[in-house]
């Protein structure tokens, strides 16, 4: 299987990106969702803890 630059690129261009557009959407939603609140809540008090 011969694949050159050209192959790579093109794949890269449309494919790549709507994978890596997917991974940003699911990174914001897992920041976001109501049931993260907690977590970020007790990350956010950990420089006021003794």
């Amino acid at each position: 299987m011969n694949v050159d630059y050209h192959a790579m690129r093109t794949f890269a261009d449309s494919w790549g990106l709507l994978f890596m557009f997917l991974v940003f959407l699911l990174v914001i939603w897992m920041a976001v969702r109501p049931s993260a609140k907690p977590a970020h809540d007790d990350a956010a008090n950990i420089p006021f803890k003794e």
